[in-house]
């Protein structure tokens, strides 16, 4: 587009007026680099009156991640319209960036042959991406498609286990062996026009095809031709396996700043590389995927399908309706002090609301440092006691507080000094419940993220209930 001149002559796709292809086109961004309602509207109203030209003029000057969001904001049966209107434009760069759920409707709408076309102009992590969540006979006769090269490379990914650094890594990275000189490696990448053209780094390998360094590019282009790779490459590197999870993997690329890096199977040799643009996606999703496992929300996307939102929440709050009732169970105990001092009904939900609280904050901490790798054995004890300092320290400022003012509204010291020792009892269960729960979920190989809260939530609503209400039999004040 760059050369084109004033009068070139353009060729324009079926369909596309000429009076459409030259009206000037309002910014479809707004200062947030959104797309704005008002350009959703106008194509959402071109494709209800069918003006298929419209839409292409509207849409093929976006990014193609700007496109990917438009269709994750149009209606579900607004995107097949769409991709039509502009199938000339769905390559795989706007595939790569579309939304799981959104990628899975519109791929299933797609015949094998498009899909497999599809899948050869992407990456083979990208491909990987957009073919593992096909049916198994979908994914057969998409594969049946694709050239024999593309599809044994996609076959050997989606052996690996799922959210695996196999899955994820690409397999166009560019390796020499060492005896190389710089001057041999710029002429071999200048030769071979079928090497991949995006990478950072050059990696240094062994007969056996085992990683032994590294050069990244601005250090062939500063070093005399002469001068040879064993020289001048780097030999300590992160090597990351292929089975690793791509949790650790991020966390790899975040502690050691790494821009790209080998992956090597169990034999050491190398087989892909993964880069950061990569990683860059993972720390997103992992990151508030552990916020919304705690709340059991599931995947918490809004483009999930509605059936598959109301069965994973569902089957949490089912769940939870369950630790309600053995909550619910201990109040049962206490019925007649409760029927004798009807105050105490109204003032337990403080104590166990409190403590479900703070039971979440310590929840959330402990969450985020097993997933950072910030807590491991090394530190687990220390970790115990800070956080129960923590619980003792909140519990004894809230129950004074507490106290003190339930002494002064209801002008009862002794309704004002047990309440106030309930909620430093329960504080400091929630603190234990916190910390405990997650580390013993971790240790069976249970995400500590997906269960916790259940359990915290019921060990603080049962304290908190048995406490207060205990304390005021055993003292008397419901006698």
């Amino acid at each position: 587009m760059a050369d084109e001149q004033p009068g070139d002559l353009i060729d324009l796709p079926a369909g596309v007026a000429v009076a459409d292809a030259v009206a000037p086109v309002p910014d479809p961004h707004d200062e947030d680099n959104r797309l704005t309602r008002d350009f959703v509207r106008r194509v959402r109203d071109s494709l209800d009156a069918g003006e298929t030209g419209r839409v292409y003029t509207l849409v093929e000057p976006l990014h193609p991640a700007d496109i990917a969001d438009l269709f994750e904001l149009l209606d579900e049966d607004e995107r097949g319209p769409l991709a039509t209107a502009i199938s000339d434009l769905m390559g795989g760069e706007v595939i790569a960036e579309l939304n799981d759920h959104v990628r899975e409707l519109l791929v299933e709408s797609l015949g094998p042959e498009a899909v497999a076309d599809i899948a050869e102009q992407l990456d083979t992590d990208d491909a990987v991406a957009m073919i593992e969540d096909l049916d198994a006979d979908d994914q057969q006769a998409v594969l049946a498609e694709m050239e024999p090269e593309d599809r044994a490379a996609i076959e050997t990914a989606l052996a690996y286990p799922e959210e695996s650094a196999g899955r994820l890594m690409s397999r166009e990275f560019v390796a020499v062996p060492e005896h190389m000189s710089v001057g041999n490696l710029i002429d071999y990448l200048r030769e071979n026009p079928e090497l991949t053209t995006e990478f950072w780094e050059v990696f240094i390998v062994d007969p056996g095809h085992r990683p032994l360094g590294t050069c990244q590019l601005s250090w062939v282009l500063r070093t005399p031709r002469h001068i040879a790779l064993a020289d001048v490459m780097k030999r300590d590197q992160t090597l990351i396996p292929v089975t690793m999870d791509q949790e650790e993997v991020a966390l790899r690329f975040q502690k050691y700043a790494l821009i790209s890096a080998a992956v090597v199977d169990g034999g050491g040799r190398l087989v892909g590389q993964i880069t950061v643009d990569d990683v860059v996606h993972i720390i997103q999703e992992e990151a508030g995927e552990d916020a919304l496992l705690l709340s059991g929300a599931g995947d918490g996307d809004i483009n999930e399908p509605i059936a598959l939102t109301i069965r994973t929440r569902l089957i949490w709050l089912v769940v939870n309706l369950g630790t309600a009732i053995v909550a619910a169970s201990v109040v049962g105990l206490f019925q007649g002090a409760i029927a004798r001092f009807a105050l105490l009904a109204v003032l337990m939900p403080i104590v166990s609301g409190m403590g479900g609280n703070a039971g979440t904050q310590t929840l959330a901490v402990v969450v985020r440092a097993l997933a950072t790798n910030q807590l491991t054995s090394s530190n687990t004890v220390r970790m115990i006691g800070r956080e129960l300092r923590i619980a003792i320290a909140n519990g004894l400022s809230l129950g004074l507080l507490i106290g003190s003012g339930v002494a002064l509204v209801f002008d009862n010291p002794l309704l004002g000094a047990v309440i106030g020792t309930a909620m430093i009892i329960n504080n400091l269960m929630a603190g234990m419940a916190g910390i405990l729960v997650p580390l013993a979920l971790d240790k069976m190989r249970i995400d500590p993220a997906v269960s916790s809260a259940v359990f915290v939530t019921m060990a603080t609503d049962v304290m908190g209930f048995f406490s207060f209400l205990g304390l005021a039999v055993v003292s008397g004040l419901a006698g």
